[in-house]
């Protein structure tokens, strides 16, 4: 599923040109037009990121990410400022109210999706399109592919569409022990009210997939914590890749 990217811009026409090159660039774009809107949205679902109209009507800017980073469930969103002047004063209450990057009006679109895709790639790089490797084992999201390759030759894997997302965040996190808390959110996001338990059953079934190209033990229980991706060497034990 494509990163969903939150569009808080009270002008129609900036905010539809927005989404459109949002779109293009294969993310999935939200729109609302204030800031209760948006409160509104990311109550039922949280964003990946958030481009945010500093010049906003009745709630400002400034005021609406301060709460964001005031919040425990919405602290890690990254969020990128649209500023109306390019005056130097704009880019520190930007930051000093903790956005992660700022464009200044006139922008181009092209290089707002620039600065999204350098946002994500820094702060949730397995919601980019960047193909990862880790102990000879490459995952790759344009293409959709997962493979290792033994003399030369690539011997793929096939994980279904959560298998996929999951070892992609494995993958981006080596040698971080996750939670199935986290994994659920990261994974499935935390708007999903399912059993921590199917994480334990969707690692089962990833292991499994990758049992075949011998790479089934990257993925380690940490006993009462959670799971691991490990970037310990492998003897990959090629039993069938066909």
């Amino acid at each position: 599923m494509p990163a969903s990217i939150l569009i808080v811009v009270d002008e129609l026409a900036i905010a539809e040109l927005l989404a459109a090159n949002i779109k293009h660039a294969r993310y999935h774009p939200l729109q609302v037009r204030d800031v209760d809107a948006a409160n509104a949205l990311i109550a039922e679902v949280l964003p990946d990121l958030i481009v945010l109209d500093w010049m906003l009507p009745e709630t400002s800017g400034p005021v609406f990410l301060r709460a964001l980073r005031a919040d425990s469930r919405t602290r890690e969103v990254p969020v990128i400022v649209l500023t109306a002047r390019s005056e130097e004063k704009d880019s520190l209450d930007s930051h000093e109210a903790s956005a992660d990057d700022y464009v200044s009006r006139p922008f181009s679109p092209k290089e707002l999706v620039a600065r999204i895709k350098a946002v994500l790639r820094r702060r949730a790089p397995q919601l980019t399109n960047d193909a990862v490797t880790v102990n000879g084992l490459t995952l790759d999201p344009r293409a959709h592919r997962v493979y290792v390759k033994e003399n030369g030759v690539e011997l793929p894997a096939y994980p279904g569409p959560t298998e996929f997302k999951l070892l992609h965040f494995f993958l981006t996190y080596p040698e971080r022990v996750h939670s199935r808390a986290l994994i659920l959110d990261q994974v499935w996001g935390d708007h999903a009210f399912i059993a921590e338990r199917t994480v334990d059953e969707h690692i089962k079934r990833l292991r499994s997939v990758l049992k075949p190209i011998g790479c089934e033990a990257i993925i380690e229980t940490v006993r009462g914590s959670g799971y691991r991706l490990t970037r310990v060497p492998l003897p990959h034990r090629i039993e069938n890749a066909a």
